[in-house]
């Protein structure tokens, strides 16, 4: 195992899951002591961008899951039915952890939305700071 803290490195994977291409974010850079962010505003962009589309990327998945939830079965007889009642209760506990992967999702996105204000306050704060300093030399 590498040593030191795991960093993602951003860039584009066509294996990957998300499919969005890379925006110039440094994910896990090293920041100073005391307050600062973790990544840059690039960064942030990036990683809600990446939450957002892996939410819809599960809806469309729940989209499918609920025709399993909803089976009917073939014929009239005793195995048909029995089947579509379990095909029923397998499709009802798949769209029940899509729901919970969209609703995590979506909560990771809001965080770095959260972060991205908190980031753009700082980054106010920092110029006021300095537009009250003394103009020109001393």
């Amino acid at each position: 195992m590498p040593e030191g803290a795991p960093v993602y490195q951003p860039g584009f994977n066509p294996d990957s899951i998300c499919k969005a291409p890379p925006t110039g974010g440094s994910y896990g850079a090293p920041v100073a002591e005391g307050a600062g962010f973790k990544y840059d505003e690039a960064t942030l962009h990036e990683l809600a961008a990446e939450w957002h589309e892996l939410a819809k990327e599960y809806k469309v998945d729940l989209n499918q899951a609920e025709y399993l939830a909803k089976a009917k079965p073939p014929g009239q007889e005793y195995a048909s039915g029995n089947n579509a009642n379990v095909t029923r209760h397998s499709g009802t506990a798949l769209t029940d952890a899509l729901n919970l992967r969209i609703a995590y999702c979506e909560n990771m996105a809001n965080k770095y939305v959260t972060a991205l204000g908190k980031y753009a306050t700082a980054e106010e704060h920092a110029a006021a700071v300095i537009d009250q300093q003394p103009k020109g030399i001393l």
